[in-house]
């Protein structure tokens, strides 16, 4: 259900418009703003006598700045995540202690949204996006229920080794992102606007949990063809402040 928010609420605000709603003209604008959103993870990992799954919940807050040239918003911010995680492996028959806690994360992100304004009248418009958002991850922290804070990129847990049993650099972190969702602008005076947008953003794998594909298919557990299932996605909420040159 929460996947369907975003794309059904840009589809029902198209249909309800006016048919005859115009274009906005070629302008040149920036702003900037702050966002809040929440990040849900859900995966699978399977084959062979091993199941794991990995469930993570997380509030994110940001502050960004964008520029606009009409049909396309670029736009780059500085992002913050406070999360809790449940995770959980079986093996053949044994069934490993679950690992759940809190987790932190910082990236930088950088997003590219194609855009088409409607003019709804003089002091507002609207406009659905479709785009994508790259994360270039600067700190990745966890801890476990009971424990110490670590650095994953330590390598410190067993979970944040690779294969050959070293740690993953920060980078496996990084993430891809395709958004979609749609935006509103509402002018106050002169080149002065607000924007708000809602977005919803799914994730691509990131090489950290491709690596765990890698890490099964070494002894002990030796599985021929692991699969990874599942989803990680998230609603945004953007407000910022812009100026028309």
């Amino acid at each position: 259900m929460k996947i369907l928010i975003t794309p059904l609420f840009a589809a029902l605000l198209f249909f309800s418009l006016p048919v005859n709603s115009a274009a906005a003209d070629f302008s040149l604008s920036a702003g900037g703003g702050g966002l809040i959103g929440y990040t849900f993870t859900r995966y699978t990992l399977e084959g062979g006598n091993v199941t794991s799954t990995q469930n993570m919940d997380r509030l994110d807050y940001a502050g960004f700045l964008f520029f606009d040239a009409t049909y396309a918003e670029f736009s780059v911010m500085l992002k913050n995540g406070s999360s809790t995680y449940q995770e959980n492996m079986i093996y053949s028959v044994a069934s490993l202690a679950d690992g759940t806690g809190t987790g932190s994360e910082r990236s930088i992100g950088l997003s590219l949204m194609g855009k088409y304004p409607f003019t709804i009248n003089e002091k507002i418009s609207w406009f659905p996006m479709f785009g994508a958002e790259y994360h270039i991850t600067l700190m990745q922290r966890r801890q476990p229920d009971g424990n110490l804070v670590y650095d994953r990129s330590k390598g410190q847990l067993t979970e944040d080794r690779d294969k050959d049993g070293n740690p993953y650099p920060l980078s496996a972190w990084n993430s891809f992102w395709i958004n979609i969702g749609a935006g509103l602008d509402y002018n106050f005076f002169g080149p002065l606007f607000l924007r708000s947008e809602l977005l919803f953003g799914f994730r691509l794998p990131t090489s950290y949990e491709m690596g765990a594909l890698e890490v099964v298919k070494n002894p002990p557990m030796n599985v021929s063809n692991p699969k990874l299932g599942g989803l990680t996605g998230t609603p945004n909420l953007k407000i910022a402040i812009g100026y028309r040159f």
